[in-house]
């Protein structure tokens, strides 16, 4: 399971989880049927961050967590790929998969 942070078009910052990176990108881009309502009028352009965990739980976990932290802290999250900026999570529980990170090309 894996909790991703995308960077919209008007420059926002997303959070969410998902079982498969590629395929949830494909739905926030409408390529495929899915996404989030919030990306329907926002689609992503990058992705800046992507930790795997073991279960759905962690990755909901680490996705509420990074959603209430404010838009410096994402950034500087983003930057260092640090979790223990996160106190209430175990960064051990989590793997950063650097392989997904970078630009989206909107005509997937």
């Amino acid at each position: 399971m894996y909790t991703y942070i995308i960077e919209c078009i008007d420059g926002s910052l997303y959070t969410g989880v998902a079982t498969d990176v590629i395929k949830r990108m494909r739905e926030h881009l409408g390529i495929e049927k899915g996404g989030a309502k919030y990306t329907k009028t926002r689609p992503p352009v990058a992705i800046r961050a992507v930790w795997e965990s073991e279960n759905r739980s962690s990755a909901s976990k680490l996705e509420f967590y990074v959603k209430k932290l404010t838009r410096a802290e994402k950034l500087q999250l983003i930057a260092t790929f640090n979790l223990s900026l996160i106190p209430q999570i175990d960064s051990a529980l989590y793997t950063l998969k650097s392989e997904y990170i970078g630009q989206i090309s909107l005509n997937s």
